[in-house]
């Protein structure tokens, strides 16, 4: 779980709604028409650009990981890879059939290994599924920015549809102050929905990309190295000089206590 997209909204949303309730109250904020200007306006502006199924897999995505991704630890990752290496090195290829591995994707690329695959095959073949998962982050990302972009203007929209509502109802007071409702309160959860969840969701879901791309990287080149018979050591320098720059440093840092660090 990640917690702080969950603290995030959560606060966001309480901090937000505590103020409104220290005001007027709760009552004068909730305005269904308004609302379903904006989520429905943004969600079918939204199909409109891409399709379907990539709209309903896109929450899917982000449920998976801004909500509930869980991270590889490189240094750990580096660890099992070097004992790895060295049973194959000693006892051959098929000692790693049983082992178990942290990842599925490096499970999978010692399942390879164990077949008899060569070197080229097993990095073609896995670095064809991380552009898939990539790809697929990459759309969630744009979706959620698409909508991002879209609330903010159906806001404005149901503004407008207010201020004609009001403009058409002036000869009988009690229409006036529905129609403003709507004409104010479409902007503010447009722009409360884009800037507290669709936008922020985009920009997670990127990170997420990058941080997925790093870690699978790491993983093609693990199961490449045990393959062709890396030394252990050797290997777990290599696999280091690929960390990025900040963790790089650090695992230079740990060459030097002979430990590695937690990530």
């Amino acid at each position: 779980m990640d917690l702080a997209t969950l603290i995030g909204l959560i606060v966001g949303l309480v901090l937000i709604v505590g103020s409104m309730a220290m005001g007027t109250g709760i009552g004068p904020f909730i305005n269904p028409p308004g609302l379903i200007i904006v989520v429905g306006g943004a969600f079918c502006g939204t199909l409109v650009r891409f399709p379907i199924g990539e709209c309903f897999r896109a929450f899917g995505t982000a449920t998976k990981t801004a909500f509930k991704y869980s991270a590889v630890d490189p240094y750990e990752l580096i660890e099992t890879v070097k004992v790895m290496a060295d049973t194959a090195r000693k006892k051959g290829m098929l000692a790693l059939e049983d082992a178990e591995v942290p990842d599925p994707l490096l499970g999978k690329g010692i399942q390879m290994c164990v077949d008899g695959h060569d070197a080229d095959f097993i990095k073609d073949l896995l670095g064809k599924e991380i552009t898939t998962s990539i790809k697929r982050a990459e759309m969630g990302e744009k979706v959620f920015r698409a909508m991002g972009d879209a609330a903010p203007a159906f806001g404005m929209i149901g503004t407008l549809v207010g201020l004609v509502q009001m403009m058409a109802t002036l000869d009988d007071p009690s229409g006036i102050g529905p129609a403003m409702a709507v004409a104010l309160l479409t902007t503010l959860y447009g722009a409360m929905l884009s800037n507290m969840f669709f936008l922020p969701i985009a920009d997670k879901l990127a990170m997420r990309a990058e941080q997925e791309m790093d870690a699978r990287t790491l993983i093609v080149e693990s199961v490449v190295g045990i393959r062709e018979g890396t030394s252990p050591r050797l290997l777990e320098q290599c696999l280091k000089a690929c960390l990025p720059e900040g963790k790089g440093s650090k695992a230079a840092n740990d060459d030097g206590a002979g430990q590695p660090a937690a990530a």
